[in-house]
């Protein structure tokens, strides 16, 4: 494989992380701010075994942070690349949408809570 060969697979292995909803609601659960295993799970709705095997996949990654507190274990996102391609691309399919406005003003505010992070998510950067 050449090397630009090895860039596009790089690149699809990457966007595959945004290729499953719950990896979508579990980015957006912690978009803001660091949650713990049980608080993304309530925020999800989905199982917490498919939260843990998600998260890790996201984990092992490098696209969030981990830290133990107690017997609790928190994630944060560590590469905001992911939440801003997550905003864009939310954004993006808001303007196209053709259908009820109702489905649109959802897409737009969805949007704007991927954009809105505190000042301290710089500090998983």
């Amino acid at each position: 494989m050449d090397s630009l060969g090895q860039v596009f697979e790089a690149v699809s292995n990457y966007f595959a992380l945004l290729s499953e909803p719950v990896r979508l609601r579990i980015l957006h659960s912690i978009c803001r701010e660091e949650k713990s295993v049980s608080q993304i799970v309530a925020e999800t709705g989905a199982t917490q075994t498919n939260v843990s095997r998600h998260l890790n996949t996201l984990y092992r990654a490098g696209a969030l942070s981990r830290r133990k507190d107690g017997n609790f274990i928190y994630y944060g996102v560590r590469d905001s690349a992911l939440t801003e391609i997550c905003r864009t691309v939310c954004t993006h399919i808001a303007a196209r949408t053709e259908t009820q406005s109702e489905e649109r003003s959802e897409m737009r505010r969805l949007a704007e809570e991927w954009e809105a992070r505190p000042e301290s998510r710089e500090e998983l950067r």
